[in-house]
């Protein structure tokens, strides 16, 4: 959450003439309703049997940028899936950063708490390792820009290609 993969995944898939979807924004298409809402409604299990069900078909697709929630990498599904359909990019950041970058938005369920640091520490925890076993590659966004960060992935694709 914060890390910024919309904005950068839209980027990319800007600049690499690709198409570009974002699960979160698919599932509430498909629904009608904001992701708080679902959460209300049918839980984070409920949330993620959709999430599952979205990424299993954008993840198919061809000439595709795709971002996802940040909690996608806790269905073994999902990180199996994404890793073997095609270059998963994991954009690292830091807790400070990502407090700065959502500490105004309502629309994230799970940074509903007193204390967000701690969500934030609690996720990071039982997450960070399953981006790193999932993603081909990892950049920091910490104190990078936007066109930056896309250049620097793009690099790295290649690199990933040779």
């Amino acid at each position: 959450m914060g890390a910024g993969k919309t904005t950068i995944g839209r980027q990319l898939a800007k600049t690499l003439s690709m198409d570009f979807a974002d699960s979160d924004h698919e599932i509430e298409q498909r629904t009608g309703a904001d992701i708080p809402l679902i959460f209300d409604l049918e839980g984070e299990e409920g949330f993620r049997q959709r999430e599952m069900t979205v990424i299993d078909e954008l993840s198919q697709r061809d000439n595709l940028v795709l971002a996802t929630g940040g909690g996608a990498v806790l269905r073994e599904e999902n990180r199996r899936r994404l890793h073997d359909r095609g270059a998963v990019i994991y954009l690292q950041t830091g807790i400070d950063q990502l407090l700065q970058r959502t500490s105004h938005d309502r629309n994230r369920p799970l940074l509903q708490t007193d204390n967000p640091r701690k969500k934030f520490e609690e996720l990071m925890t039982i997450r960070e390792p399953l981006y790193l076993q999932t993603a081909h590659i990892t950049i920091n966004t910490s104190q990078q820009n936007i066109n930056h960060t896309v250049n620097k992935i793009i690099s790295e694709l290649k690199r990933l290609q040779a």
